[in-house]
């Protein structure tokens, strides 16, 4: 039985201990690295968009980079550096889309 590839990976900016990752802009430094890999490759001014195939954004308040699999057609080198991106930085990736972690729980307010 043959499996199908992922839609997407997601990396999410959270290690797998489960803290945030920092620094903050994680996903827009890397999306910004991976600005030239598009379709029809890098042209005049590509870098001051992201690729379509590697999308920075957030679930809830997680930071996370949305991979697409067209990028490891176009060029696994480039697949592979964000796969060990996260593996080396020991983030959460998942092949679907996770969902939203529930708000914090409110703090009791403090007596005065």
């Amino acid at each position: 039985m043959a499996t199908t590839p992922p839609k997407e990976l997601y990396i999410l900016g959270i290690t797998r201990q489960g803290k945030t990752f920092r620094p903050s802009d994680w996903a827009e430094r890397l999306a910004g690295v991976m600005s030239p890999f598009r379709p029809g490759g890098a042209t005049r001014g590509s870098h001051l968009g992201y690729s379509p195939w590697c999308v920075p954004t957030s679930i809830g308040q997680v930071k996370c980079v949305i991979v697409h699999p067209d990028l490891r057609d176009y060029d696994v080198m480039a697949w592979d550096f964000c796969l060990n991106f996260a593996r080396d930085n020991e983030l959460q990736v998942s092949e679907t889309r996770p969902e939203a972690p529930a708000a914090p729980a409110a703090r009791p307010a403090s007596p005065e």
